[in-house]
């Protein structure tokens, strides 16, 4: 694999996104890259994910659109509802045209960083969490315990994070994307096995 200059990324990548953006994003970075050494995973290619995680977030929703149209990237009946949503799918394409990453594996983990999906790999684990406990993030519920979780069992953190954001996303009324339900059950199961054994 070639190298990644993440400096260099950063330096663009500031100019794409507002200030506040910018901290949160620098903070699940480096939330990425302490859980790839606890996971020993290639602690570059986490940072790279959490670095460019939220590139396409602060596109006006109706260039999001634009450009999903005009790129055939897929938008489902939600998103069109709910452009914001199509941040992370969007993300996945501006990874990859604007900052030359080709691994397959980081640009599955920047689009599925929201919804989550099933039987994800250690590194879309991270970053799906990363987004969520990254030390700016403050709101969440059981934030503390699923913290701690993250490095003792990733599996179970994205579970608990998961359940917390349909809770949320429900009290909200918020739209909720049918692919974070669909990740919830499957690892709804895979912890109820765990606790079966």
């Amino acid at each position: 694999m070639d190298g990644y200059n993440i400096i260099k990324m950063q330096k663009k990548l500031k100019k794409y996104i507002d200030e506040m953006r910018f901290h949160h994003t620098m903070g699940v970075m480096y939330t990425a890259a302490a859980l790839a050494m606890r996971y020993d995973v290639d602690i570059e290619r986490a940072q790279v994910a959490g670095l460019l995680h939220d590139c396409a977030k602060c596109i006006p929703n109706a260039k999001k659109l634009k450009i999903c149209n005009q790129q055939h990237i897929p938008v489902s009946e939600v998103e069109k509802k709910s452009p914001y949503l199509l941040h992370a799918r969007l993300g996945a394409y501006i990874a990859k045209e604007k900052y030359n990453v080709t691994d397959p594996e980081i640009l599955s983990a920047i689009e599925f960083h929201t919804t989550g999906k099933p039987e994800m790999t250690m590194l879309e684990k991270i970053i799906f969490i990363a987004d969520y406990i990254e030390p700016m993030r403050s709101k969440a519920a059981n934030l503390p315990e699923i913290r701690k979780l993250a490095f003792q069992d990733i599996d179970r953190a994205v579970f608990e994070t998961m359940r917390d954001t349909i809770q949320y996303l429900n009290e909200e009324k918020t739209c909720l994307d049918n692919q974070t339900v669909v990740a919830y059950n499957y690892y709804k199961k895979l912890i109820e096995e765990k606790e079966a054994e």
